[in-house]
């Protein structure tokens, strides 16, 4: 095939993955983050709006959305305002859709400038068949617009460095915008522009010991273009930041330093432990990759490894080691730095394209070393098998094809209950479409309480009786509600492993591969509700009565279990307490309350050793339990 005939396949495959993209966005759930970052760049909006009098922007503490520049959440709101758009995350989903394309085309670009349109191509279909990129790219505003700008940042540090002396002024424009971008969204772009002088302090170091003095002139021109390229960057990039603006020079280095060590801290599923984010294991981050990349990628990633030895000698050789550094550089750091990680490796997405980057130029490499049509035909085959796990996946889950894993740990089924899924509770915006639809289909006209573990209330703005409130799972016989919206975030792993979860009464389930990510509940009785008021009103008699009804209707709520035991235990009646207890832990022996309370109680009926041994258990199951601590404490007195 001649190199027309590559570029129109190429040109082609670019526009049918737009199409599939975009067809995909439509489909796509609200996650968690764009709730909270939507509503950060709204008051950035009134920031600049109002001249800076309204300073909302400026003091998140809980969120701490201030450090972050979120250029693109920005952009997409200040175009949201202009053109009065009522669908907000539609439009949302669009922007990230087009930044996610761009991301796969500047990096399908860039292997065309090292290797050709073949490597080029292969960039495309490998892109195709990354559930994870494709899952995030649907509505993650801040993680794929910052892979754009590091991949565009690198590729345009590339054609700087190798432009020599004659210097185009495009890519010199392109490379200042790229890192400005990138910072713009998180801090953590800088590095770009440390890439930038490392990068230049390498190349040249090596052509003047090939050149000699000739090159000194056009070294210390393009140094001073580099300097002047890393200015213009940083102050274009805080130019949609409100806490940059206060302090161009400061503010940027405070944000990148709590950046690093990110205060808040999440428990989550790794290796079927629930832990906490900044106590993962130092090999967290690259094993969730490892585990979650399609193996077609991963192993043209192995042999690119291999084949790098044949292309040092090339003429941009020197580049592929430049792009390994890109990719290993971060991940090295955050492991030596034991920074807090979560949410798989979705902060590591900017990596990502100089993966498949370079797995492309490999497979490039394979079919230029083959010749014979037999051998080509082979790898074929083996490059369509190794990829229809993913692409399947893909097809079957569209709205949820960011929680997919390979076979490595066998797919998604495998990984259940071991590693996290919708951790982003993408899954809400079905559940909350089915249930709107169900209210309306039963002409359920009365006010009704929605709740759920993660905010619904976009979903249900357009039904002024329905009113949406927050809870955890395991608090939900602690609230006045009518359906409960759940998804399986924060539901413990002995649990998902036992099928304990979603309970058997669900009103309805939502499957990926057959594996459930949320259930919509309908409350049948409100006696655990009026039980736990009774409760707290110290009415242990009618708290108990209430309780003994509520099992009878929902035998699977360890939060009923435990309130029983304590009106139980009040009321002097202790074996029946403790057998209540015990069916509270049956149905979650990770449950901190019971685990806590059974310490307690067992000390004062004076076992020590019962209640250090309750203590112990609930560390062991919670490190950041700071009663379990005092408690332990006081036994050893």
């Amino acid at each position: 095939m001649d190199v027309k005939k590559k570029k129109y396949v190429f040109i082609i495959l670019s526009a049918l993955l737009l199409i599939f993209m975009l067809l995909m966005s439509r489909s796509s759930g609200v996650n968690c983050d764009e709730v909270l970052h939507y509503k950060q760049s709204l008051s950035v909006y009134n920031f600049f709006a109002s001249f800076g009098k309204d300073t909302a922007a400026l003091h998140t503490p809980v969120t701490h959305l201030q450090y972050y520049g979120q250029s693109y959440d920005n952009l997409s709101t200040i175009l949201i305002k202009l053109f009065r758009i009522d669908d907000i995350y539609g439009f949302r989903h669009i922007m990230s859709t087009i930044a996610g394309w761009l991301e796969i085309l500047i990096t399908a670009l860039f292997a065309v400038w090292l290797s050709g349109y073949e490597a080029g191509i292969f960039v495309l279909l490998l892109f195709a068949v990354s559930p994870t990129f494709l899952g995030h790219a649907q509505n993650n505003l801040k993680d794929i617009p910052f892979a754009l700008a590091y991949i565009s940042g690198t590729y345009f540090t590339f054609r700087f460095l190798s432009s020599e002396r004659k210097i185009s002024f495009t890519d010199v424009i392109l490379l200042t915008l790229s890192i400005a971008f990138c910072i713009s969204i998180r801090p953590g772009g800088l590095i770009l522009i440390c890439f930038l002088f490392l990068f230049f302090v390498i190349y040249y170091f090596f052509r003047f010991y090939k050149s000699g003095r000739g090159i000194l002139q056009e070294a210390i021109v393009k140094l001073l273009i580099i300097i002047a390229v890393s200015a213009t960057a940083y102050f274009l990039s805080i130019i949609l930041w409100p806490f940059a603006l206060q302090d161009p020079i400061r503010n940027p280095f405070i944000s990148y330093n709590i950046m690093v060590h990110y205060p808040d801290t999440f428990r989550q599923i790794f290796e079927g432990k629930a832990e906490w984010s900044d106590s993962m294991p130092w090999y967290y981050l690259p094993k969730s990759m490892a585990i979650t990349i399609p193996l077609i990628v991963s192993l043209g990633f192995m042999l690119f490894s291999l084949f790098i030895i044949f292309r040092r000698k090339s003429d941009k050789g020197m580049y592929y080691w430049f792009l390994l550094t890109t990719i290993l550089l971060p991940v090295l750091f955050v492991i030596i730095k034991q920074s807090n990680l979560y949410s798989s490796w979705r902060h590591f997405l900017f990596v990502y394209p100089a993966i498949i980057l370079l797995a492309a130029v490999a497979y490039a490499d394979i079919f230029y070393f083959i010749r014979n049509k037999a051998g080509k035909l082979i790898i074929v085959l083996v490059l369509v098998l190794c990829s229809l796990h993913p692409l399947l996946f893909i097809l079957r889950n569209i709205p949820y094809s960011y929680i997919y894993y390979n076979q490595l740990v066998g797919g998604l089924q495998g990984a259940y209950g071991n590693y996290e899924t919708d951790y982003y509770y993408v899954n809400q915006r079905e559940a909350s479409e089915w249930l709107i639809k169900y209210l309306d289909e039963n002409r359920i006209t009365d006010h009704v309480v929605v709740g759920s573990n993660f905010s619904a209330e976009w979903f249900f703005r357009k039904k002024p009786l329905v009113r949406n409130i927050y809870f955890r799972n395991e608090e939900r016989s602690m609230f006045d509600w009518d359906y409960y919206i759940v998804t399986n975030r924060y539901i413990s792993p002995y649990q998902l492993k036992n099928k304990i979860w979603p309970p058997a009464n669900a009103l309805k389930i939502i499957y990926a591969d057959d594996v459930p990510i949320a259930a919509v509940l309908k409350r049948k009785s409100k006696a655990d509700y009026q039980g736990y008021t009774a409760l707290t009103d110290s009415r242990n008699i009618d708290a108990a009565n209430f309780f003994s009804q509520a099992i009878k209707t929902d035998s699977c709520d360890e939060g009923i279990f435990y309130n029983f035991a304590v009106a139980l235990n009040r009321l002097g009646e202790y074996e029946k307490a403790d057998s209540a207890l015990n069916v509270c832990l049956k149905l979650n022996p990770d449950f901190e309350l019971a685990l806590m309370y059974l310490g307690n109680i067992s000390a004062e009926r004076g076992d020590k050793e019962k209640a250090r041994s309750y203590y112990r258990r609930l560390i062991g199951v919670n490190r950041k339990y700071e009663e379990a601590y005092e408690a332990l404490a006081k036994m050893n007195e």
